[in-house]
């Protein structure tokens, strides 16, 4: 039997067949999962038109995580739909220009604030969505990228992706009396749309390669596929506040 058999999961941030939100669905899918996806704004289109890629090709709702009525909206359809939901994977992010890039103190308050809102406290919205429909446990998956340290360029995404880490650990002190989990995965660099718009983003692949102890292809995202579908399911049912290093062994790695 699949993993994932039976599983009802909402996953967002697949924008297209690159982004590792959509390795996600296409292994959901495989292991036996029903999935639903989301998409916002202009992106929307391209979300529904990387779904078609899917076999069965699924459901695409609207959703901007900043916005409390598009999150109340949604949980309503899904539990019109399926009545309850056992996952979700949240790969949402976003900053300003002014927030990466080789000038850490460019930007203002309401740049960075936008970035900390999409980008961090945009986890508790989607488990403010998913959780009440929660009623037989769940697993809460979120994407991140190694904020232990900070990295050239990427600066206040940095900070937000910190922020996001202490949230997943918060959520999992408080989801767990219902048996809900919650951890992160963190990837390597990989070549997504969303990396393409960090500045000098490449010099961290080509240290990546040469550091990581077990290898890295920027390319492939199937590692990080599997982690999260693992988490996902119910083999890792005592885990939950952790993250989870996807990174060819790069962060147990010093200078």
């Amino acid at each position: 039997m699949a993993i994932l058999t039976g599983k009802k999961l909402l996953i967002t941030g697949v924008l297209t067949d690159q982004s590792l939100a959509f390795g996600v669905a296409k292994l959901a899918q495989e292991q036996g999962a029903e999935i639903a996806l989301t998409g916002f704004d202009r992106a929307l289109r391209l979300t529904q038109r990387t779904a078609k890629k899917l076999d069965p090709v699924p459901e695409v709702y609207e959703l901007d995580a900043t916005d409390v009525e598009h999150g109340n909206a949604l949980r309503a359809e899904l539990s019109d739909r399926w009545g309850t939901v056992d996952g979700a994977l949240h790969s949402v992010g976003f900053a300003p220009p002014s927030c990466l890039g080789d000038d850490f103190w460019a930007p203002g308050w309401d740049d960075v604030s936008t970035a900390l809102h999409v980008s961090a406290y945009s986890l508790r919205s989607l488990a403010d969505i998913v959780t009440p429909l929660m009623t037989n446990g769940g697993s809460l998956v979120g994407l991140t990228f190694d904020a232990t340290v900070s990295w050239p360029a990427y600066n206040w995404m940095g900070v937000a992706k910190a922020a996001m880490e202490s949230l997943n650990r918060y959520l999992a002190r408080e989801l767990g009396s219902q048996q809900i989990r919650s951890n992160l995965v963190a990837a390597g660099p990989m070549r997504t749309m969303a990396a393409k718009s960090i500045p000098g983003f490449a010099a961290f692949e080509d240290e990546w390669v040469k550091r990581a102890p077990l290898g890295w292809d920027v390319s492939d995202a199937e590692g990080v596929s599997k982690a999260c579908v693992a988490l996902l399911s119910d083999w890792f049912p005592q885990t939950t506040g952790s993250i989870v290093h996807v990174d060819g062994g790069y962060h147990s790695i010093g200078a």
